[in-house]
């Protein structure tokens, strides 16, 4: 609503509402209603203007009269005696000042002020101003009366004006005071004089509008009644409320109080035991009310525990499985009411102790290592706070300071034991009680160490570069299993101790190695446990390394009657630092000791044998170290000896008999009883009749009447007792003169000299040729000389012969059994030549020079590029002249233009003019004559320009260049 219109004067042509209500189109106002009252005031004389906006509820008149004004405005003609007319209309309320104001073209101008066509003189009521061009006439106290058309005339020139006298809008009916509780409806009503009017309302000096935030305040009107409307009191509401109109106004005081309820049932404090359930209730007046529960001020909210009920006049919080944390100060608060009700939960909670029993066993066993603090923290709960009791055995622990104590806290309670000894161990038990019962838990403190260290040391045998130590475990573990030992040693006078082991050694028997034979060591030992490693053992008395020596060999039977036998042996291969002291010689069944005093000759006699008896026999070496082991392979004795071949030293390497000799073989052996011998011949038996064998108790004899090549091989002796075996291999070898040597020829005659050559003999009377026998005859005389003996080689030189002798030659082979009987003879003879004499040679023989084909010089693979010539050569020999053909991947060439061939003594070019990709391939010659033929082939890779400038192999250059001496050119 707008305050009450002012003096009209003042404010008229001031605000431009043409350019707002452009802006409340945008808004989109009911434009259908605006236009209709435009249309009512455009046809509406000035004096109805004001009960039409009081009908339409048109705030501001003034405004709109001026708009009006404007839409009624006809071009007006220009004036020639007014510089400013007056205003179509001004409106103005009863009692108030008006004021009219024009501004003349001429200064000295007379002007006339007319209302209603009559006349007003300068009065106490009209007061006339002239300052310069403007001219004011002033009604300083307005009436009805003065609702009339205006006009100020200038000459012939008249300037017209409407006034509109609003008369004052006065309050019929007050405002009431209101007195109400929260949350009611208040109305405030006041009644006006006219309908229509516009009133304004105000609360403690500030104006009250539709825009004020949350819209609290509602405005109607009714005719002449206006009613300001609270929906919903609040304690903010309170104060004083002004209405005011342009003829009047009133005032009321408005009153809120609290609304009262009546608590039927208030909700009581619980106790209650952990897992039950806890009901708080309360009843109020009024079904109708709602609320919250709040628990220690924060709002309960519902869950899978918590439920939150209301029933008629009932409200009810239900907590199921009420937990510790469930406890506090429980508050139901109705909405709208300054009131609250409240309750304790106090949480019954058996006392309970948390301490890990998840162990197989009843008893909680706490460790501790001696020495160690033990500070053991165990939790207590239990509502309210329980009674906590230490005890061992009987005896209370106090919670005094001292080494073994107990701190408390509201739900810790700590056990603590300061430098843990020995004695601490035992059992020990903590009860805690509350009203709501009684918790008890039993431990057992173990104290654990680490272990004694271990005793009686000592070494129990050496060898060369080790010992063997043991020792006892220690006499206490220290409360945990052991988990095994270290080992350290030191030779005797050094202080400086080297540890053996780095990881535990379990056993209690330990084989050091690694140690110098003939030094003194002592050995000291630790024990180790879960806690730690235990203080070094005693040291051991000093030992030694010293080995026994190893195993004597070749024990052997000498002799054996019914109750002894003689037994020989070979030393030890390995003696080392402590020498042989003597041996001891043993026979069993069971192994008895043959002798009691050491021997110390590598033989002996052991007597009082048992007759019949399978008998096994052994020797050991003795030295300071002790027994070595015993010889590797027993000697076994039934009644007698082992079978053993007494071989002839003759006969232990190869036996070479000549043809037709007699071959007659003793060979001795020995064993009890008789052994079985059995002779083979290359490794199967001996079924040669042309060769004998014969044997007695103690020998068998091989003999052969009349040796044959065939007898050659090696035979084969095998001496049996049960399954006792030996055996021995004769290797004989039948041999005879060999043959002649082959193709004796004289290779070459010069000066007094002549070059002999041949080949071997056929037969080499199966033995190795030693050399040759040369002789020479004088084909005059015809008798043989001997030239060279025992010559090695297959060739030799004669020299120093006659001139103008013929000689022809013979060759004699030679192996150990002697010359060959007979000699190859050279097929031609050789003619020394006189110097200076004429020479009349035997007629021309031409040498037969035939030959099959036979490449000299191979093709060769080449890799050429693209259009470049190119060739490949190869050279070849042969008699008569071969044929040539050239191929490519196996088809003959033929008269193809783009390759030329060629033959220069036997030197063969095949030239390729410019070669594509497609002239890749293989190139074969074959060459071919009466005799045979021969061929050669080679790979020819063409390569294209781009890949040789790449970076490719430049050898189809060389290739073009071979091409080029082969004496072809081309064009290109």
């Amino acid at each position: 609503s707008s305050p009450p219109s002012g003096d009209a004067g003042e404010d008229a042509g001031e605000l431009d509402f043409s350019a707002l209500l452009k802006k409340r189109e945008k808004k989109q106002v009911e434009v259908k209603e605006e236009v209709d009252v435009w249309e009512i005031l455009k046809a509406a004389k000035p004096c109805d203007y004001e009960k039409i906006a009081f009908e339409y509820g048109i705030t501001d008149l003034r405004g709109m009269l001026k708009r009006l004004k404007k839409m009624k405005k006809v071009e007006p003609k220009k004036s020639d005696a007014f510089l400013r007319k007056l205003d179509s209309a001004y409106s103005v309320d009863k009692g108030k000042k008006i004021q009219l104001s024009v501004e003349v073209a001429d200064p000295n101008a007379p002007i006339k002020w007319l209302k209603n066509g009559q006349e007003i003189k300068p009065s106490a009521k009209y007061v006339f101003e002239s300052v310069g061009n403007k001219r004011d006439t002033h009604d300083n106290k307005c009436n009805l009366s003065d609702d009339a058309a205006y006009e100020c005339v200038a000459g012939e020139e008249k300037s017209f004006t409407e006034v509109f006298v609003k008369p004052p809008v006065t309050i019929t009916k007050l405002l009431d005071d209101v007195h109400t509780v929260v949350g009611e409806r208040v109305e405030f009503e006041v009644e006006v004089s006219e309908e229509g009017a516009n009133v304004k309302w105000m609360k403690d000096g500030v104006e009250l509008t539709r825009d004020m935030a949350g819209s609290k305040y509602r405005f109607k009107k009714d005719g002449k009644r206006h009613i300001l409307i609270i929906n919903e009191a609040t304690k903010e509401d309170i104060g004083m409320y002004h209405v005011f109109t342009n003829g009047g106004e009133s005032k009321a005081e408005l009153e809120v109080e609290d609304k009262e309820l009546q608590v039927l049932q208030s909700i009581a404090d619980l106790t209650v035991k952990s897992t039950e359930q806890a009901v708080f209730k309360c009843e109020v007046s009024d079904e109708k009310v709602t609320g919250k529960w709040f628990k220690d001020g924060v709002e309960v909210r519902p869950s899978d525990r918590v439920k939150m009920t209301h029933v008629g006049r009932t409200h009810k919080l239900t907590i199921d499985d009420v937990k510790p944390s469930d406890a506090g100060d429980y508050t139901f608060v109705p909405d709208g009411y300054a009131l609250s009700l409240s309750a304790k939960l106090n949480f019954l909670d058996p006392p309970k102790i948390h301490l890990d029993t998840s162990g197989a066993s009843s008893k909680n066993v706490i460790t501790v290592v001696a020495g160690n603090k033990l500070r053991l923290d165990v939790e207590i709960s239990g509502e309210p706070a329980p009674t906590v009791c230490w005890m061992r055995g009987d005896k209370v622990v106090s919670e005094a300071e001292g080494r073994v104590r107990v701190e408390t806290r509201k739900t810790l309670s700590s056990f603590v034991i300061e430098g843990a000894m020995k004695e601490d161990e035992g059992a020990y038990s903590l009860t805690v009680t509350n009203p709501a019962g009684e918790d008890k838990a039993e431990l057992f403190v173990k104290i654990v160490d680490v272990p004694n260290p271990p005793e009686n040391v000592k070494c129990t045998s050496v060898g060369e570069d080790c010992a063997t130590v043991t020792w006892d475990p220690p006499a206490f573990d220290g409360g945990v299993p052991i988990k095994g030992y270290l080992m350290e040693r030191k030779k005797v006078g050094s202080s400086r101790w080297t540890k053996l082991n780095f990881d535990v050694y379990e056993s209690t028997t330990y084989e050091a190695k690694k140690m110098i034979e003939g030094v003194l060591y002592e050995m000291r030992v630790y024990a180790v446990n879960g806690i730690g490693v235990s203080q070094p053992s005693a040291n051991s008395k000093p030992f030694m390394p010293i080995a026994p020596t190893s195993e004597p060999i070749r024990l052997t039977v000498e002799d054996v009657t019914d109750t002894t036998c003689t037994l020989k042996w070979r030393p030890p291969e390995k003696v080392g630092a402590g020498g042989i002291n003597g041996y001891i010689l043993e026979y069993c069944k069971e192994w008895v000791q043959a002798n009691q005093d050491l021997v110390e000759r590598t033989q002996y006699k052991v007597k009082d044998l048992p007759v019949g008896e399978k008998m096994l026999f052994r020797v050991v070496a003795i030295n300071i170290a002790g027994r070595s082991p015993p010889n590797k392979r027993s000697r076994l004795l039934s009644h007698t000896e082992h079978p053993k071949i007494r071989l002839p030293r003759h006969l232990r390497t190869k036996l070479l008999v000549v043809v037709g000799e007699k071959v007659n073989l003793v060979i001795p052996f020995q064993g009890k009883p008789r052994p079985v011998a059995t002779w083979f011949k290359d490794g199967a038996p001996l079924e040669d009749r042309s060769v004998g064998t014969r044997t007695s108790e103690v020998d068998t004899i091989l003999f052969i009447r009349s040796a044959e090549r065939s007898h050659s091989g090696t035979y084969t002796l095998s001496v049996q007792i049960e399954n006792m075996l030996d055996s021995a291999d004769i290797r004989i070898q039948v041999i005879d003169k060999p043959g002649p040597p082959t193709d004796v020829q004289i290779t070459e005659v010069w000066g007094l000299n002549v070059s002999l050559e041949w080949k071997l003999p056929k037969d080499d009377g199966n033995c190795e040729i030693i050399g040759y026998t040369i002789e020479k005859s004088d084909m005059k005389t015809r008798e043989w000389f001997t030239t060279y003996e025992h010559n090695r080689r297959p060739s030799c030189t004669v020299s120093d012969l006659v001139i103008g002798n013929e000689y022809s030659f013979r060759v004699f082979s030679e192996n150990i059994c002697g010359l060959s009987d007979e000699a190859g003879v050279s097929r031609n003879t050789a003619v020394i030549s006189k110097t200076g004499l004429a020479y009349n040679p035997l007629p021309f023989k031409e040498k037969d020079v035939s030959s099959s084909p036979k490449f000299t010089a191979p093709l060769v693979d080449r890799s050429v590029v693209a259009g470049y010539a190119t060739a490949i050569s190869c050279a070849v020999r042969g008699h008569p002249k071969p044929k040539i053909i050239w191929m490519k991947n196996s088809m003959v060439i033929g008269e193809d233009p783009k390759y030329l061939m060629q033959n220069k003594q036997g030197v063969l070019t095949l030239n390729i003019r410019k070669p594509c990709l497609f002239d890749s391939g293989r190139y074969s010659c074959r060459a071919v004559n009466d005799l045979g033929q021969d061929e050669v082939e080679c790979k020819v890779e063409v390569r294209g320009r781009e890949q040789h400038l790449r970076g490719g192999s430049t050898r189809g250059g060389g290739g073009a260049s071979l091409g080029d001496s082969g004496g072809q050119k081309y064009s290109p």
